[in-house]
């Protein structure tokens, strides 16, 4: 049952938030600045690289494997960057679990020994390997830096300070970038899935952060420190947008998750950065709203995902009538299309006062007026692959034509990490309110 009042209550939402991931979402700009300083702190402001790597390997589960995959989004073609997610471990090869009587950390360390990584056959010296761990126990990633030192891969590692995992980057003569991890809720819920560690979503800012800084200094991708500062700013600009104290009617991410309610989401984007973003948002759903959700990226979407449109859960009400009646809705679940996209504008050319083709969404519309962010021009990175408007513009025709909703959520940011950085941050926290919103919410924390 979803209780929509409750979207309007600051205080009741803070008694409900008992995982404090609201606060922990407003303080993801924090995040970042912290991030940064304790890699310049550790090392990193003093690097002075030979040359670019030949290609980038980015380790790690969960949440590292996003921040890869938007290091590898923002990167374009400058740089190959390989995710390397985990594999199962060699049963036979695995010591036994812990007993029911263990610590927290001692079941999060059972759950690390489930994981193993290798590199790709062809890595070599000329290549760099990224690993990134919230915990640094992972025993399958020391196993990894070892064996990239024997292959003369280049080592970093984005993990917490005196954790084994930072230790292992030492003895292969690598560089250790230290984690802070934000201050957890405490004990998790006692269960099945209590072995599996549950990060708070500022973690993804506090791997991402510190490798987006090394990917500039050694050539990966042109990302300077003014961008990372103005993406901590568009967190803070967010948090602000989006908090519990702002009204629902001017909130864009309360309007969104009671948009949700309901509802199957297609989450379909238009680049590598916004399906990393869909993903992102997908995870979410699932993690603090117990909510499925299903992700394409166009063109391949039009085609992969069509037959669903074709289903029962197609058709619904138009949301944009106000005066429907309401009480002949069912609460049969039904499909509803957003569409992340980023539609940036260049400063020279400003969008004229009539240009409404697409109803402004909620990222958009709040967007706040500022000067974009020019890279240098010998260090631009190359363009992410768009789809044609007509992709677009097929996918709105497909919607209307089997009554599905559809929604855009854009950011006309040119700075593509801020761009990126605005829709994770308002889809973070559409999904922490739909989740306390909803009386099925999990207490997984």
């Amino acid at each position: 049952m979803f209780e929509e009042w409750l979207l309007d209550d600051p205080a009741a939402l803070t008694r409900a938030d008992e995982a404090g991931l609201l606060l922990d979402l407003a303080s993801a700009g924090a995040t970042v600045r912290r991030a940064l300083r304790l890699a310049g702190e550790a090392g990193l402001d003093q690097l002075r690289p030979e040359g670019r790597p030949r290609a980038a390997f980015v380790a790690g589960h969960g949440t590292a494997v996003l921040a890869g995959e938007l290091l590898a989004a923002l990167g374009g073609t400058v740089c190959p960057v390989v995710v390397l997610g985990p594999a199962l471990a060699d049963p036979a090869h695995a010591p036994d679990r812990p007993s029911p009587s263990a610590t927290p950390s001692d079941l999060r360390s059972d759950f690390a020994l489930s994981l193993d990584w290798s590199l790709p056959g062809w890595a070599g010296p000329s290549d760099l390997l990224l690993i990134l761990s919230s915990s640094g126990t992972e025993p399958g990633l020391i196993t990894l830096a070892q064996q990239a030192y024997t292959r003369g891969c280049t080592v970093v590692s984005v993990a917490p300070a005196g954790s084994p995992l930072a230790g292992a980057t030492l003895q292969v003569r690598g560089l250790p970038l230290p984690f802070e991890a934000a201050a957890g809720p405490g004990e998790p819920t006692p269960g099945l899935e209590r072995d599996l560690p549950q990060d708070p979503p500022s973690t993804l800012w506090g791997l991402l952060a510190p490798m987006l800084a090394l990917a500039d200094r050694v050539g990966l991708v042109s990302i300077p420190f003014s961008s990372l500062q103005a993406a901590a700013d568009q967190l803070d600009d967010v948090a602000v947008r989006c908090g519990p104290a702002a009204d629902t009617y001017t909130n864009p991410a309360k309007g969104l998750a009671i948009q949700l309610d309901g509802v199957l989401p297609l989450i379909w984007s238009d680049s590598p950065g916004t399906a990393a973003v869909a993903r992102r948002f997908a995870a979410m759903l699932a993690d603090e709203a117990a909510r499925p959700a299903v992700t394409g990226m166009l063109p391949e979407a039009l085609t992969a995902q069509r037959g669903l449109l074709l289903g029962q859960l197609g058709s619904q009400t138009d949301e944009d009538d106000f005066f429907r009646d309401r009480t002949e809705e069912t609460d049969a679940l039904r499909y509803k299309l957003l569409l992340l996209r980023r539609t940036p504008r260049p400063a020279e050319s400003p969008a004229p006062p009539g240009d409404s083709a697409q109803a402004p969404s909620p990222a958009q519309a709040q967007a706040p007026s500022q000067p974009p962010s020019q890279p240098e021009p010998d260090a631009a990175p190359a363009p992410e692959p768009r789809p044609t408007p007509h992709a677009v513009s097929r996918a709105h025709r497909l919607a209307a034509d089997h009554q599905v909703g559809i929604q855009e959520l854009t950011s006309s940011h040119t700075d593509a990490l801020v761009a990126l950085t605005e829709l994770v941050a308002l889809t973070d926290f559409a999904a922490v309110y739909l989740g306390l919103a909803s009386s099925t919410r999990p207490r997984i924390h």
